[in-house]
């Protein structure tokens, strides 16, 4: 008897922990390295309070996101159709287009792991990694391989990070002080908080562990607040490997090392903490962080394509293969730098963000009788959501100027 309530309990866990780590691998892709590795060295222990005013906000929009999506069991462009008719469409075109570029980046993102930890070429590397993506989707258990596969990934990236951290004897003392009197905050600073909260909630990433949350079930007011820790849980691991990014980093250029000019500064970074066995290090993160974004931005995407067809739904699996497969084949033509595409993906999703935040809130805020099947939405949350979403207009418009200028760099 104890085997039959167990095991769906196990799995229920099971689901929650890989929709969480979904997220949180989602975010911590290449882009967020390459963001976190850049706004260090160009602002120092200042970036600390980018970090945290990020992490106030990436909790605050998915826990308003991730409640509205599970409550209401339905995918966000479905919902966002019964709020204003074609906002659905909207939507689903938005986060389409940045999850391919954010996409294009991640393949990017496995080239240079490979290269930093086996010397392959990068176009090699880039479609060797596409083809491993694809072939965990077409496996006869894609949905349970991938929630296993995300978690192992997920604790790989921390522990490899954590020891980079320690590796290069970061100034903690000057990070704080940073994370609270950062000084005089200009474009470059607003790019630098738009772009990591891009990289952490905006676009597909935040929709990434509520959908797959709806795939597996686990929806209705029943679930709240199982879904609410996952979804703050998961913030909180990007912000911790976030952290422990940006002091590994800092280590480094506090202690006099050029990496700014470095063909690939992330790199340079690790190499500088530890020597050639930081470099391999730094490959084995790189490649890890970029084949579970290329995951999660692959079947976060797919979710909103197929969203308006059950046919469609039906071949989810090679929606997600054929959206791999263009996203390799962008990479490979493209021939932007794959830093270059890694930090405007981010930028991107900064700006896509309060779409469909808004959308979501409006659900809260005035369909929770019909939509939200009667719960009781509560105020606090959705006062905080909008104080957030106001937040993310003002800093995204301030941003403008940045993202541009990172297009023409």
């Amino acid at each position: 008897m104890s085997t039959t309530t167990t095991a769906p309990a196990r799995r229920g866990r099971g689901v929650l922990l890989g929709a969480m780590f979904l997220m949180a691998t989602s975010a911590v892709g290449p882009g967020f390295i390459t963001q976190t590795t850049e706004f260090t060295v160009t602002m120092g222990a200042a970036f600390a309070f980018a970090i945290l005013v990020s992490i106030v906000v990436d909790i605050a929009v998915q826990l308003n996101l991730w409640r509205v999506i599970g409550v209401a069991g339905q995918r966000a462009p479905a919902l966002a159709n019964k709020v204003l008719p074609g906002a659905g469409y909207l939507l689903a075109a938005l986060i389409v287009f940045g999850g391919l570029v954010f996409n294009i980046g991640n393949i990017g993102g496995t080239a240079l792991g490979l290269d930093a930890l086996a010397g392959i070429d990068a176009r090699i590397g880039g479609a060797v990694s596409a083809l491993i993506a694809i072939a965990i989707f077409l496996s006869k258990r894609a949905g349970m391989a991938m929630d296993r596969i995300i978690v192992v990934l997920g604790v790989l990236m921390i522990a490899l990070t954590l020891y980079a951290a320690f590796s290069s004897s970061p100034p903690v003392g000057e990070a704080l002080r940073g994370a609270v009197a950062p000084g005089a905050l200009g474009a470059d600073e607003f790019t630098a908080i738009v772009t990591i909260i891009g990289g952490t909630v905006g676009g597909y990433i935040t929709y990434a562990g509520a959908h797959r949350l709806i795939d597996a079930g686990v929806t209705g007011r029943e679930n709240v607040r199982a879904i609410s820790r996952a979804s703050v849980t998961g913030i909180i691991v990007t912000g911790i490997v976030r952290i422990l990014l940006f002091l590994a980093v800092l280590g480094v250029v506090s202690g006099g090392a050029a990496i700014a000019d470095a063909s690939n500064p992330p790199a340079a970074a690790f190499q500088h903490a530890a020597g050639e066995v930081g470099l391999r290090l730094f490959g084995m993160i790189m490649w890890a962080a970029a084949i579970s974004s290329v995951i999660g931005a692959s079947y976060t995407s797919a979710t909103f394509i197929t969203g308006f067809s059950e046919r469609l739904q039906r071949r989810s699996t090679w929606v997600v293969a054929a959206f791999i497969a263009v996203s390799a084949v962008a990479f490979l033509v493209l021939g932007k730098a794959p830093a270059t595409l890694l930090v405007m993906a981010g930028a991107i999703n900064g700006l896509i963000l309060p779409v469909g935040l808004a959308l979501m809130l409006w659900v809260g805020w005035r369909r929770s009788a019909d939509l939200l099947h009667g719960y009781r939405y509560p105020r606090w949350l959705l006062a905080l959501g909008a104080a957030v979403w106001v937040l993310t207009v003002y800093m995204g418009w301030n941003a403008l100027s940045g993202i541009a200028a990172l297009w023409s760099a």
